[in-house]
């Protein structure tokens, strides 16, 4: 059998289904960046609500790398900002003198700030004394990537984070360093 010419309607027709297919998965990936990257929000990112994520927040007791150990209960009925950040990811290093001025400026107005380190005590630690911060950094491990996860953090990247309103519902999620203009948004939430 000799191989027959493609009609042209049949080649037109393959040329528009490779074209849609291929426009709808960079549309896709295009979209999740832009989510992960804190540009798009989906419904869930803006007054989640009460998860059973954040009931286990809300029971974690963590070991605070100087020692002792950290409740996160005692923040209920305040706005709370928790970033997950590790010494070994470079834009969470950048962010943090931002989010400890925001802590420094905004405490007396009711808001805390926790870092939750998804890293091993002795690397925050060493941290902390060449770059000492003013609010309290308990060691999540690399399980805090994992409550991340449950939080909204689809890619489990850092530095993610969860901006909680007095209600100690989810108001923003966060992916990638903030800016100082995203900071100064956040003291809209009630």
């Amino acid at each position: 059998m000799k191989n027959m010419p493609i009609k042209p309607d049949v080649k037109r027709r393959k040329t528009l289904l490779l074209g849609m297919g291929a426009f709808a998965a960079v549309s896709s990936g295009v979209g999740v960046a832009l989510w992960q990257q804190g540009v798009l929000k989906s419904d869930t990112d803006q007054g989640a609500g009460k998860t059973p994520a954040l009931a286990a927040l809300w029971d974690l007791n963590l070991d605070l790398p100087q020692g002792g150990t950290y409740a996160l209960r005692q923040l209920r009925g305040k706005r709370v900002l928790i970033n997950f950040w590790a010494t070994w990811c470079p834009p969470c290093v950048e962010e943090l003198p931002l989010l400890d001025r925001f802590y420094h400026e905004n405490a007396a107005k009711s808001w805390q700030v926790v870092g939750l380190a998804a890293d091993n005590a002795k690397a925050v630690n060493q941290f902390l004394s060449r770059h000492p911060l003013r609010f309290p950094t308990p060691l999540a491990g690399l399980s805090g990537i994992e409550l991340s996860r449950s939080l909204g953090n689809v890619s489990g990247a850092l530095p993610f984070t969860v901006v909680l309103n007095t209600q100690g519902e989810v108001a923003v999620r966060h992916m990638g360093k903030l800016t100082a203009a995203q900071l100064t948004g956040f003291l809209a939430i009630s």
